[in-house]
């Protein structure tokens, strides 16, 4: 069973960055498979951050961290990353890595139901 493991959380002052790796483990490899960022803050819905598909070849980003991040994957090691320059408060919330339901999707989704692997997030807090 896949597995998918997030790290690099922490506290930051505002204008700070992180970067926010997710390992995959187990027999499946995510290499096949595009790969999204997605967070949730308390009270609120999921909501998308970012996605690559499977050879990194397109990218997504929601508007709101347009600019300010960047994903990344590393096939070969089985590994994606969230780069996050410029935080702000607002991006405070749990990140979750999620890997797509549907193999070589070519355009990646937004969409939080067309991920059906999770990780079990990791905390961004941004201070102000």
């Amino acid at each position: 069973q896949v597995q998918l493991i997030e790290s690099g959380g922490g506290l930051v002052q505002a204008g700070g960055s992180l970067r926010l790796s997710c390992a995959a483990s187990g027999r499946t490899f995510i290499s096949s498979y595009t790969m999204g960022w997605f967070r949730q803050a308390p009270g609120q819905d999921r909501e998308f951050v970012a996605a690559i598909n499977y050879y990194g070849g397109s990218t997504l980003y929601a508007g709101s961290v347009k600019g300010r991040f960047t994903i990344s994957r590393d096939n070969a090691k089985n590994m994606v990353y969230l780069q996050m320059n410029s935080l702000k408060p607002e991006d405070t919330a749990v990140y979750y890595c999620a890997r797509d339901l549907r193999i070589l999707r070519v355009v990646p989704s937004t969409t939080v139901s067309d991920y059906n692997i999770w990780g079990q997030g990791t905390q961004v807090t941004v201070s102000s």
